[in-house]
């Protein structure tokens, strides 16, 4: 195996992903590495940590950021003195962001290969297949979850610390409207929805909150990707006279929309989109005209929490980063977790695990997370807007570190 903390392996030709030691990657012949790291299960063996992520493939660019935190916290943990004592391992698979092959290839790592604990999965398609194979093996699955529904299904070994919940996802920005004088509310809205788990999950946040406020939705269209034009969807939203527009959707098919807006001259009071305003390659593909879209997040750089500047001046030195992605910080966190959790039961025990989870809280970079018995925390409702090409925390006044921007249309 291949050691050194800065290596990097990103070969998306290779379908495994092994990470020993300082927890950085390597290939090679998977029985023989299980063979090295697994021993003979005594008290001094390493202690291995198994999953998958997407390192190829359309979800392979967030993947690397959540491997990152992973590799994070094993080479923290281990420079601490290990897990109970023991060296951690991790082994991580590549499922080629097909949700089946997650789902196949975590079950051989639990049924096959007798990994002792699991790493969350990513995306959330992937990861709610992966937290049935985990209950049905009696191990501890802590992720992002595949938003609500997933966590609905009567899992016992399932924790979102935090979970990507898109029915959360514009709480936070309501909060913030509902304290405005209701003579500056907008009067109507529209939407449009990415067709699939993800954008419904969205769109559920969507109605509720547009419901609480009282604030009708004109306009409610579905859409299939690739979005080739939003210029259409846009124009219809424009004409209906909607002053609130929500993008429920992705990064391309939101930097179209963007461009729909400015190029329609759509002038609406806000701008809420799904999830690709936080992604790095924003501000690349849209400049200036990408700032003041409003969305929501459970991760963010700015949380005033312990450990997050550390990891911040972490990923800019070690891992060439000018921002910190959330990513990287769901994967440090979610790993945060399974540590109290097997620090708290004394033993690598997944019964105990789950039992002290779900009868204590963490503290982690992302918050103090304390689970009900769907293994989810209370809701999370922050909310960003970018500014200058970065999504900023607004909402709420404990973590905003900017205003919100309001209205949209005043701002170009």
């Amino acid at each position: 195996m291949v050691s050194g903390h800065n290596s990097r392996d990103h070969d998306t030709n290779s379908r495994r992903r092994f990470l020993q030691a300082s927890a950085v990657g390597a290939t090679g012949a998977f029985a023989g590495c299980f063979d090295s790291i697994l021993g003979d299960g005594g008290d001094g063996d390493a202690i291995v940590i198994g999953g998958t992520l997407p390192l190829s493939g359309a979800y392979a660019d967030t993947a690397t950021y959540i491997e990152d935190g992973y590799r994070q916290w094993a080479s923290d943990v281990n420079d601490d003195g290990g897990l109970l004592g023991r060296e951690v391992d991790l082994v991580i698979e590549d499922d080629q962001s097909e949700a089946s092959e997650g789902v196949s290839q975590l079950n051989r790592l639990i049924t096959r290969e007798g990994v002792d604990l699991l790493l969350g999965g990513y995306p959330g398609s992937t990861a709610a297949g992966q937290m049935q194979v985990a209950d049905q093996n009696d191990m501890v699955y802590v992720s992002m979850g595949g938003h609500m529904s997933s966590f609905e299904q009567g899992f016992e070994y399932a924790f979102g610390a935090p979970p990507l919940m898109g029915q959360w996802w514009y709480d936070g920005f309501f909060n913030w409207l509902e304290g405005q004088p209701e003579s500056e509310w907008p009067e109507t809205a529209a939407a449009i929805t990415v067709d699939n788990p993800v954008g419904q999950a969205v769109y559920e946040s969507t109605t509720k909150n547009l419901d609480r406020l009282g604030i009708p939705l004109e306009m409610d269209e579905r859409y299939t990707l690739p979005l080739d034009s939003a210029q259409s969807l846009v124009s219809s939203a424009a004409d209906v006279g909607a002053d609130l527009f929500f993008a429920n959707g992705f990064f391309g098919d939101g930097v179209s929309t963007i461009q729909a807006i400015h190029d329609t001259g759509y002038e609406p009071k806000a701008v809420l989109q799904g999830i690709g305003s936080l992604t790095p390659a924003w501000e690349d593909e849209l400049g200036d005209l990408g700032d003041y879209v409003v969305s929501g997040t459970s991760m963010h750089p700015d949380l005033p929490f312990e450990g997050i500047d550390r990891l911040n001046e972490i990923a800019q030195e070690e891992y060439d980063r000018d921002t910190t992605s959330e990513y990287f910080l769901f994967g440090y966190s979610w790993m945060q977790t399974l540590q109290q959790g097997v620090e708290g039961a004394g033993e690598i025990d997944n019964g105990a695990i789950r039992d002290w989870l779900k009868s204590n809280s963490v503290e982690t970079v992302g918050g103090e997370y304390a689970f009900d018995d769907r293994g989810l925390p209370d809701p999370i409702e922050y909310a960003t807007q970018v500014r200058d090409g970065v999504a900023k925390l607004v909402a709420p006044d404990d973590v905003a570190t900017h205003d919100v921007v309001y209205p949209y249309y005043e701002q170009f």
